[in-house]
């Protein structure tokens, strides 16, 4: 039985490569080096190859349009998308919205928005922090107040990844000042055409603009846009997070980033003209990451086989997202290390895949202080670090 489920596995990751080698073209590996970065039509580009072939929405349910695939299944096409450079799929509404609304929107809300979700036609945005409301995310302020058959909509929402790109927002409002904070809060999705929303652009320290910042004023909603029941938002915006932690331990593109830095480290030199694979103190410290991330690897295997016994491990996914960032940090502080003066020219347009002249160095260098520097949110967005051992120390070992 176990070579059989081994013999399934490794032909389906035979297929899923063959596809990548067909469909992942240059042009679409360069864009992926941009993450949250990259143009819409490039991304839009991407996802329609994977829904033409079906794979666009793996962990959707077969009857709205997912695979099918098994846990196991689901974590090996993630895998091999990571280790062969694509670009990312971006994930507020395949990831995020989508889940809410066939788990908890009217029949309306889903004919109306999972097609286009679907089918990549219509991109989304995520409102939820504000300027004083992050990892605290109850104490938003943004206000929805009803008025007839719409909702009156006023507040500012931060951080709000490619609202410059997108259709739609799914927000976060404070219906109810009345009660608990997490007790008076809705959950709308509004249309970014309507009068009154204004996006200002935060160009953040990677060098490119992806983070926006989102104002309403007096934006009317239709009450038919609210998901669920009024008040009951903060239920389907826990449901959410839990979609968005999913896969942010990054076992696969940590582990091409270690096979680029090995690969680097033979020919790259120290200050002494040794190679850093011959410079123990370099060669110590990723040595040292590799095997963290493999016992990070061994932690997401036994997750995946609880979840293929069907159960719920819940919680410890936070030590996924903990350990999964410092290792990626890790990694990207030995890149900037390992390629020296070369990660001083910080030019947009070569980071941007815009540039008609050769990088000044190495390609490995290009994007190495870039890809750094915003990095260093990884242990902030998702949930912060901290906010995850909470959740450990309470939820996991009961303190």
């Amino acid at each position: 039985m176990e070579t059989t489920m081994t013999t399934d596995v490794e032909t389906f990751r035979t297929e899923v490569r063959s596809f990548l080698s067909g469909a992942l073209t240059d042009d679409l590996k360069l864009a992926a080096q941009q993450g949250f970065g990259i143009s819409r039509d490039a991304g839009a580009k991407w996802h329609n190859l994977l829904f033409q072939q079906g794979w666009v929405a793996p962990n959707w349910p077969v009857e709205h349009g997912g695979t099918g695939w098994n846990d196991t299944q689901k974590h090996v096409f993630s895998e091999e998308l990571a280790l062969a450079g694509a670009p990312m799929l971006m994930p507020f509404g395949l990831g995020m919205v989508g889940p809410v609304i066939y788990s908890f929107g009217t029949d309306e809300q889903k004919a109306r928005h999972l097609p286009g979700i679907l089918d990549g036609s219509v991109w989304w945005c995520q409102g939820y922090s504000e300027p004083g409301s992050g990892s605290d995310l109850a104490s938003l302020k943004t206000s929805a107040v009803r008025d007839g058959d719409d909702y009156v909509v006023n507040g500012q929402k931060i951080w709000t990844t490619n609202a410059h790109k997108a259709d739609w927002i799914f927000a976060l409002v404070r219906t109810d000042t009345e009660c608990k904070p997490q007790q008076g809060i809705s959950f709308l999705l509004i249309d970014m055409h309507s009068p009154g929303i204004e996006v200002r652009p935060i160009v953040s320290i990677d060098g490119l603009h992806h983070l926006n910042e989102v104002y309403f004023t007096d934006v009317r909603v239709p009450a038919g846009n609210r998901i669920g029941d009024e008040n009951k938002g903060w239920t389907y915006a826990k449901y959410l997070l839990g979609h968005e932690r999913t896969g942010i331990a990054g076992v696969a593109s940590s582990r091409r980033a270690v096979d680029a830095l090995r690969n680097f480290s033979r020919t790259a030199t120290n200050s002494s003209g040794a190679t850093l694979a011959n410079d123990a103190g370099f060669t110590n410290r990723l040595n040292a990451t590799s095997v963290k991330l493999e016992a990070l690897a061994q932690t997401e295997a036994r997750m995946l086989a609880a979840l293929e016994a069907g159960g719920n491990p819940g919680d410890i996914s936070s030590m996924l997202k903990i350990i999964g960032t410092e290792v990626q940090q890790s990694l990207e502080t030995l890149r900037v290390e390992a390629v020296t003066y070369y990660a001083l020219p910080f030019e947009l347009a070569q980071i941007r895949g815009e540039s008609n002249e050769p990088a000044p160095g190495p390609e490995f260098a290009v994007t190495a202080v870039s890809d750094y520097n915003f990095g260093r949110a990884a242990s902030i967005y998702g949930g912060s670090n901290e906010i995850q051992r909470n959740v450990i120390a309470k939820a996991v070992l009961g303190l």
